[in-house]
């Protein structure tokens, strides 16, 4: 076959892999839609007819391409819990790349080599290796020599294909992020501004290094490869597009690229730069990269920089503006935060009036007064910040009261930088995020009372304590009138209190706002002990730190709240207005005091949380891996040559069915 047919036949067998992998996404995606309606919503989206017809089309695309993804309905991710992420040592090390904000440098960089522009993402940089066409292991860029090892953690990646055609040792480098879209419907669920993530970069980091990989699963994280480093055997035509073309054709999203050259690279970076506006993937930049490979590695790398590629900054648009205000927010933990007004300016297309000045050193090394003259950004084009002061008067206006209550404020120094703090434990500010987080979804679940409406309510003396939520119907008169209320917005209030006075012991104890005691580790002092709450209130720290799973940071804490009088006075009043209910535990049961995994698919019970909740209730306890202090593994498949199955094997513990334990727990 003469090298023009063979091309052709080779570009033939490309798109008809594109094709296949673009509908395998678009099945998975229309599959699983239409699981979540009716699983999750009681909804039905199509027939079980048509659900079993397009899943019998992906499993059949599965197998001819060999592509399996992580997310795909044909197959069951488990999770797994670890005490720690073990550390690993990379084969070499992972160097930053040199940078500019020039584009006349790119075109130096290039010369007359055709080079391949893409984003830089920003995101967590994560190496995945592939042997006999499944995923083995996924380790993080750390600090360039060592990360840490998330292999459970990748293989609930939303689009991470935990099986692939080639079969020979394949190692990539891609970026792990969180989309946009996916970061503010995550945000637009925590009720408390103080709690929401900061931005997609920091949310995406902490998911992936999650203990616990059913947490990552729920984050919706996305991996683009942008590197391949090891695939014996594979001709890419010494072409980094090559690569691409067949990390493509595995199952992988790449980086979006063009090839380019000096003459072009121009074009190419004002297309990337009109494309941040609409962009869903978190950047900060771009990467350029020498098409040729051989090239590239033989030009080494200095002691700091690898010299095959060089990153592109973007060029910050600045505009000067004057600073009319400085004005200072007291959060839930007192600290309270300056924020920089100023005369409104346009800065990558939207009109800007203020910046957060972070903290009190910030603004005395800028030596910030109210007239000054300075100049804002937006840094990667999303964040406004003040980067010159061009007048510099000086930093006059730390407030001696907060703006909140009116109390005395105290300036602390923590690492080097100064923090302003408000101390009175009962400023209004720290009060409202208080009851926010009483009745949010994890707590109390009491629909209607935003944190407007408790500011409102607490502003009019209707609320001072947790209690009182439960008396609001003595001022109905008054509510009703209230500007933006009225008879119906009363009514559901009041309906969804009373609806909230039956609850879980646990949800209460969540709700007090306890440092440490959220909604999991109030459930696990509530059955730790077995007890109820007005019980636990005179549980010593040495008791509390008995309970699996429980320090003595957080035990300690429990104690110093109910050990303060106003917080026990408030407990007992609140707990007057309440039905509290426990969960009820059967010690005396065969599997009481047991420790028990479980792994794979089962078959009388729904999923993994109604087996673990039974055997909670029995007195057992669940855990996520196998370890020493494990007595049984439930897997209907013991044969099977999984992670767990081999650890129970190494450690003689016995591995059951479904079958096998519930006989155990009639006996």
């Amino acid at each position: 076959m003469d090298n023009a047919n063979e091309n052709a036949v080779n570009n033939i067998n490309e798109n008809s892999n594109e094709k296949d992998r673009e509908r395998i996404i678009e099945l998975i995606d229309i599959l699983n839609d239409a699981s979540y309606n009716y699983y999750q919503k009681g909804s039905e989206i199509m027939s079980n007819f048509e659900y079993d017809k397009l899943y019998d089309e992906l499993e059949s695309l599965e197998k001819k391409t060999k592509i399996v993804m992580s997310n795909s309905p044909t197959i069951n991710v488990g999770y797994e819990v670890v005490s720690e992420l073990p550390k690993e040592k990379h084969e070499s090390p992972m160097l930053s790349l040199d940078k500019t904000k020039e584009v006349e440098k790119l075109k130096s960089f290039l010369l007359d080599k055709k080079g391949v522009i893409s984003w830089k993402l920003d995101g967590l940089t994560v190496v995945l290796t592939y042997k006999g066409g499944e995923l083995v292991k996924a380790v993080t860029r750390g600090n360039g020599e060592i990360g840490e090892v998330i292999t459970q953690n990748a293989k609930t990646f939303k689009n991470v294909p935990l099986k692939i055609k080639y079969e020979g040792e394949l190692i990539i480098r891609g970026e792990a992020i969180i989309k946009y879209s996916d970061f503010y419907k995550l945000n637009d669920e925590i009720a408390d501004e103080e709690a929401k993530y900061k931005n997609p970069r920091n949310l995406c980091s902490g998911s992936v290094r999650q203990l616990n990989s059913e947490i990552t699963a729920k984050r919706n994280v996305n991996f683009y490869a942008f590197a391949l480093i090891k695939a014996d055997n594979v001709d890419f035509n010494n072409s980094i597009v090559k690569q691409y073309d067949w990390l493509k054709s595995q199952g992988f999203d790449v980086v979006e690229h063009f090839l380019t050259d000096a003459s072009s690279i121009e074009e190419k970076v004002a297309y990337f730069e009109e494309s941040i506006s609409t962009n869903d993937l978190p950047s900060d930049g771009l990467v350029l990269v020498f098409d040729d490979i051989k090239y590239g590695i033989s030009l080494g790398r200095t002691a700091k920089f690898p010299r095959n590629g060089i990153a592109f900054k973007w060029q910050d648009e600045t505009k000067r503006t004057k600073l009319t205000d400085i004005e200072w927010n007291t959060s839930r933990t007192g600290l309270i935060n300056p924020v920089a007004i100023f005369e409104p300016v346009e800065l990558e297309g939207t009109i800007c009036t203020r910046a957060s000045l972070h903290n009190v050193s910030i603004c005395e090394n800028l030596m910030i007064g109210i007239g000054d003259e300075v100049e804002v950004y937006k840094a990667n084009m999303i964040i406004p910040q003040i980067s010159e002061n061009y007048t510099r008067s000086g930093f006059k206006t730390l407030p001696s009261e907060c703006p909140s209550c009116g109390m005395k404020t105290k300036l602390k120094n923590d690492n080097g930088f100064k923090f302003l703090y408000c101390v009175n434990e009962n400023c209004p500010a720290k009060q409202i995020k208080r009851f926010t987080n009483f009745v949010s979804r994890n707590a109390m679940d009491i629909q209607g009372l935003s944190e407007e409406t408790l500011e409102k309510f607490i502003d009019l003396g209707y609320i001072h304590e947790f209690g009182d939520i439960y008396k609001l119907n003595r001022f109905e008169d008054d509510m009703v009138n209230q500007k933006g209320f009225g008879k119906k917005s009363y009514d559901n209030i009041i309906e969804s209190i009373d609806n909230s006075r039956k609850c879980d012991g646990y949800r209460v104890l969540a709700g007090l706002g306890i440092p440490g005691v959220g909604l999991t580790n109030a459930r696990m002092i509530i059955r730790g002990l077995n007890c109820t709450l007005p019980e636990l209130v005179k549980k010593s720290s040495l008791e509390l730190g008995k309970i699996d799973g429980i320090g003595e940071v957080i035990a300690d804490s429990i104690v110093e709240y109910f050990s303060d009088e106003k917080n026990l006075n408030e407990f007992n009043n609140l707990i007057d207005e309440l039905e509290v209910i426990y969960e009820k535990v059967n010690e005396t049961s065969s599997i009481s005091g047991k420790t028990f995994v479980i792994t794979g698919s089962l078959n009388t019970y729904e999923n993994r949380d109604e087996l673990k909740n039974f055997i909670d209730s029995m007195g057992g306890k669940v855990t996520g891996s196998v370890s020493k202090k494990t007595d049984y593994l439930i897997n209907n498949d013991n044969t099977s040559n999984s992670s767990k199955n081999k650890k129970a094997k190494e450690l003689n513990i016995p591995i059951i069915t479904e079958e096998e334990f519930r006989e155990m727990v009639e006996s």
